[in-house]
């Protein structure tokens, strides 16, 4: 039992950290572009780049995305293949 509460808890630690709108749509973004900088983000979303690196951070902590540095530039990609198959799922884009 102890075993599964773990699971039951690192799941809700995922949720917690998609539980809003922002983040979804840069987990979706990344998802389908693969890789973009907070620049990219912030012209697609129409959101601040402070508001932007924030979620960002959240969904570093998480074990969700990863920033790896290109010069001036953080590029973020996906790396959590739960969340993968999640946001497949949510946005119905399984065996398409």
């Amino acid at each position: 039992m102890d075993k599964n509460l773990f699971e039951f808890e690192e799941n809700a630690e995922l949720l917690k950290a998609l539980a809003h709108p922002v983040r979804l749509c840069i987990v979706k973004g990344l998802l389908t572009k693969e890789c973009c900088n907070v620049s990219y983000m912030e012209e697609c979303l129409g959101v601040s780049q402070p508001t932007i690196s924030q979620h960002l951070g959240k969904l570093k902590n998480a074990g969700i995305v990863k920033g790896t540095r290109n010069g001036n530039e953080i590029n973020y990609e996906l790396v959590n293949e739960k969340v993968k198959d999640l946001i497949k799922i949510l946005y119905s884009e399984v065996n398409e």
